[in-house]
């Protein structure tokens, strides 16, 4: 949720060379770029020779834009900036950030919940503090204006230290002051933030997004640390006050793969991504035998081989690839794998010991439920892996191991190459556990290996007859509701499918395991209804094939228009299929990475088609680091 930037820097570089941008360029940049955190209002502060000085605006940034290119900003090297995702108090004006206080000297913006909020503001308004918005962040700055107005030293990073020990929940908050015009100063718990490291200029973001375009010199901070940017250095301390240090990184990827690369959306364009960052997350696994080799799993083997019961946590989407993986791990490796909502898991007392091996999934390392769900796992004993896109996010530090995806970045709110990739690294965890287990002889993980390197290709070709399902999707813009019906692999595919429709075009939309159909859900089916049907390949589990055959056939029969995923050469589907979209085929265990393509397709035809922005789909924002 939200994305936050900021900048300092001295004007040139150190050969003397003057820059061609300004904070406002930076923020402003920076702000577009994490646009798809959160675009309820957008604001930015900076500090020009009269002190401080903020524009915002609800909506989306184009509103800031239009505002400062109507009031401009004073010319200034250094600022603070902020895209929202609503969580205290409505998308309006006076609750966007920043937020500014004392008498217009502090501004700070701010990512997170602050859980006791209501507590410190009652302390400050009897203080004397009035306020003027809704929020809990004009709570967090009011509080730090009162510690440094008490404050012998004036000091910024002691005001903002001291409040934040003072503050409880999740909160990243950056702060400019009219006193210190060579620094930024930002704190974070549990809420991304990353610095960003260049010639005479530095930066802050909520992800690298932030300041991509400037430097891909990136340093991670840790959990309750308090960083202070100059122009020229930075330095980083925890919440006590002691000397703290960051992990330096190089950031893998350029300014161009945030663009949309001439498609028009950035949902579009990372769906055709995606052979790309299924091959890249395949990529440099393997070694001269052959054999599968996962670096990053610091995990010992005599542990490993002690688990008996995995445990994956996960939300959204990513919970859906986490079902895909229950079905492959339990097949390869005889493990007991259970699927947990990471909101659930931990309210429910779960059973987790040192046997235990939970894996968590999210695309941007910083989901707080799934954060929290993975504490609360430690603190029972259990091990620690974490599947995720992004390289010195929390989720990664905080296991015992990571087992990172290359899909590159993801701007589209409604996820689906990252999705893809996940679904690809939870394969490779599955085939190492029964490598090193020995529950699969060796020429039989390869062969599962020579399937799986071959799927690129196969997604590839569903792109490239992708018009059919275009057609169809836009067909259906006016449909009231879509229905989606799978078995085994075919089920968490379903529920992906109606999660896009519902994401991106506010349709309702279900998914069902097909078994159920007769157990409730067929009362839905009525004339011209639309249902996907998730089609199992007929070379695989024979009896599953003929059973959602028959589902088909029943449905069909009350009216239904049958929308038909099957596996190409598939005769037994064709009279039954109203529309019938054909993939290539491939082991049953990794259909989900055909089959969910032509569901991602049609879903952003059919809210295209609606007229609706489907990179920036109503009340969303891609990481949601609140709980």
């Amino acid at each position: 949720m939200c994305g936050i930037v900021g900048y300092i820097g001295l004007g040139h570089d150190s050969d003397g060379n003057s820059f061609n941008h300004s904070a406002y360029d930076v923020l402003l940049e920076g702000l577009r770029r994490q646009e798809y955190r959160g675009y309820d209002s957008a604001g930015v502060a900076v500090i020009g020779d009269s002190g401080v000085e903020y524009r915002k605006k609800a909506g989306k940034l184009i509103n800031l834009a239009n505002e400062v290119e109507a009031n401009p900003l004073p010319t200034s090297n250094i600022g603070i900036g902020h895209t929202r995702w609503a969580t205290h108090g409505g998308p309006t004006d006076a609750n966007a950030h920043p937020h500014v206080v004392d008498n217009g000297r502090l501004a700070v913006v701010h990512n997170g919940i602050i859980e006791n909020f209501a507590e410190i503001r009652s302390e400050l308004l009897e203080e004397g503090v009035e306020f003027i918005s809704e929020t809990d962040t004009e709570v967090a700055a009011n509080l730090i204006a009162s510690i440094y107005n008490k404050l012998d030293t004036k000091d910024l990073t002691e005001a903002v230290r001291v409040a934040s020990n003072r503050m409880e929940g999740a909160f990243t908050i950056l702060a400019i002051h009219e006193d210190a015009k060579d620094r930024v100063v930002a704190t974070r718990r549990n809420s991304p933030l990353v610095i960003g490291l260049g010639n005479n200029e530095n930066f802050l973001g909520s992800d690298v997004s932030g300041f991509i375009d400037y430097t891909k010199s990136a340093v991670e901070m840790g959990q309750d640390q308090i960083v202070t940017i100059t122009a020229t250095d930075y330095s980083i301390i925890d919440f006590d006050g002691n000397p703290a240090e960051g992990k330096p990184y190089t950031i893998e990827w350029d300014a161009a793969a945030a663009e949309k690369g001439g498609y028009p959306s950035f949902m579009e364009k990372e769906i055709h991504e995606q052979p790309a960052a299924v091959r890249d997350t395949l990529m440099g696994r393997f070694d001269e035998n052959g054999n599968l080799t996962l670096d990053e799993l610091k995990i010992d083997d005599s542990t490993l081989r002690s688990i008996d019961k995995i445990i994956v946590v996960a939300c959204g989407t990513a919970a859906y690839a986490g079902h895909v993986a229950r079905y492959a791990i339990e097949h390869w490796c005889r493990i007991p794998t259970e699927v947990e909502l990471a909101h659930e898991f931990r309210y429910r007392d779960p059973i987790v010991n040192e046997k235990t091996l939970v894996v968590s999934l999210s695309q941007s390392g910083e989901t707080m439920d799934t954060l929290m769900a993975v504490r609360h796992a430690q603190e029972q004993g259990a091990k620690v892996v974490s599947i995720c896109n992004t390289t010195g996010s929390t989720l990664p530090r905080e296991s015992d191991a990571a087992l990172y995806t290359h899909a590159g970045p993801e701007i589209a709110v409604a996820s689906t190459k990252a999705f893809l990739s996940q679904i690809a690294a939870a394969y490779l965890l599955g085939l190492y556990l029964a490598q090193l287990r020995g529950n699969m002889y060796k020429d039989e993980i390869q062969q599962v290996l020579s399937e799986l390197q071959a799927m690129p290709e196969k997604i590839q070709e569903l792109l490239d007859n992708e018009q059919q399902i275009k057609d169809l999707g836009a067909s259906m813009k006016d449909a009231p509701s879509v229905l989606f019906l799978g078995r085994h692999v075919g089920y968490p595919v379903a529920l992906e499918g109606a999660l896009k429709l519902k994401e991106i075009a506010y349709l309702h939309a279900e998914g069902f395991a097909a078994g159920e159909l007769k157990h409730g859900p067929i009362a839905l089916i009525e004339e011209g209804q639309p249902v996907f049907v998730i089609v199992p390949s007929p070379r695989g589990r024979d009896s599953l094939h003929s059973k959602v055959v028959s589902n088909i056939q029943e449905i069909r029969a009350r009216g239904a228009v049958t929308l038909v995923i099957a596996e190409e050469g598939d005769e037994a589907v064709k009279p039954y299929a109203d529309h019938l979209i054909t993939t290539p085929q491939c082991p049953t265990l990794l259909q989900p990475l055909l089959a969910t393509v032509p569901l991602q397709i049609f879903a952003c035809s059919l809210a295209g088609a609606k007229g609706l922005d489907v990179d920036q789909p109503r009340n969303l924002a891609k990481s949601v680091t609140v709980e």
